[in-house]
């Protein structure tokens, strides 16, 4: 059977593959999942007894390009990020790991153990798994792995329950991931653009693509009480999160255009590269793992505002929930503008762009 329905080569799958194929066609329908697989949510939630079981499914994705400590740190932070921004830390693991045939012995040590370390240090124990090296495997995708946490009935948020006057509150600023990924697979290029003080503070940029601190020191000032939602602004950044975050919710956004902010060496390498390679880039519709966006009752942002900057996490106020279900509006000088979706996130032709131009 063939269908002339757009199927795309590369990249997640249309909302309407998931409307029509997926969602329609979950297996058995049990009462006790109360957050079946949805758009726009991170996770789904089970309930069992008196308590709710918190579960992520992602792909590992490993760069050797990273090197292996990061490649590691990287792979478990994804997944990690997704679980968090339930406002319940992760605790256990089920990993699958299907590994590339070039992949050497002493490679794979300093990945596992990689691995072991960031979990031991978020708390996450492993308690199943399979490895095996097969053919037509290949990095970054080598396998799949499932987060889970388990917290009390009502002890989680979803994208689902962001209410109209709640604030929306934005960390770190937006493309973080799109310059992470670039000063590590760049390096010397960036040192010889911008000298080696300023390569060895963008470096650090790479490990600020996490949201698990983010969203557990958000989280203190109460679930549901204070947050009423938490999400990761991965791929479309900020923006595709505010759409998420919309759909998910059934209702608008506003955001004040002079509440945005950016962090400036972020900025920098991104228009640098958005030059080299002549692809505009927006910087609020780049992928950005590691900035949350989260919505909180008015009357709690302030605190949580204080509680991130007080674990050295810049955070702000940019806007707010409405009424108007699905849209997403710029309000600028008194004008409200509407925010589509992204059609595309400019990071990945510059990146590909930048590997050609550069020969790496």
């Amino acid at each position: 059977m063939s269908s002339d329905k757009v199927f795309p080569e590369l990249g997640k799958l249309p909302p309407e593959v998931f409307s029509e194929i997926i969602y329609s066609n979950l297996g058995k329908k049990r009462e006790e999942i109360v957050v079946p697989p949805a758009s726009g949510v991170d996770f789904g939630v089970v309930e069992v007894g008196d308590k709710a079981l918190i579960v992520k499914t992602d792909p590992v994705f490993v760069v050797p390009e990273y090197g292996w400590e990061r490649s590691s740190w990287f792979a478990v932070n994804i997944l990690a990020s997704d679980v968090s921004v339930s406002g319940s830390a992760p605790m256990y693991m089920a990993i699958d790991l299907n590994l590339p045939r070039s992949m050497k012995r002493d490679e794979f040590e300093m990945m596992w153990k990689g691995i072991s370390r960031e979990c031991e240090r978020l708390g996450i124990a492993v308690v199943a798994g399979h490895t095996g090296k097969y053919e037509g495997t290949d990095y970054p995708m080598i396998g799949g792995a499932t987060m889970l946490s388990v917290t009390a009935r009502d002890g989680y948020v979803t994208t689902q329950m962001a209410r109209p006057g709640d604030k929306i509150i934005v960390t770190k600023g937006p493309a973080i991931e799109a310059a992470g990924i670039l000063v590590s697979m760049f390096p010397d290029y960036i040192e010889r653009k911008f000298g080696h003080e300023f390569l060895e503070r963008a470096m650090k940029i790479f490990y600020m693509q996490s949201v698990v601190n983010d969203a557990l020191t958000l989280a203190r000032v109460g679930l549901r009480s204070g947050v009423t939602s938490m999400h990761d602004a991965t791929e479309y950044g900020i923006w595709g999160a505010l759409h998420d975050i919309a759909e998910a919710s059934g209702y608008g956004i506003r955001v004040n255009r002079d509440s945005l902010f950016w962090n400036e060496d972020v900025l920098k390498i991104l228009n640098h590269f958005s030059e080299l390679t002549g692809i505009e880039a927006d910087p609020f519709a780049t992928i950005s793992e590691g900035t949350l966006v989260a919505t909180v009752k008015p009357e709690m942002a302030e605190k949580g505002i204080n509680y991130l900057k007080s674990a050295g996490i810049y955070a702000a106020v940019i806007g707010e929930v409405t009424e108007e279900r699905g849209k997403v509006k710029l309000v600028s000088k008194g004008e409200e503008k509407e925010i589509r979706m992204p059609e595309i996130d400019p990071f990945w032709p510059i990146f590909a762009k930048s590997r050609e131009a550069l020969k790496r």
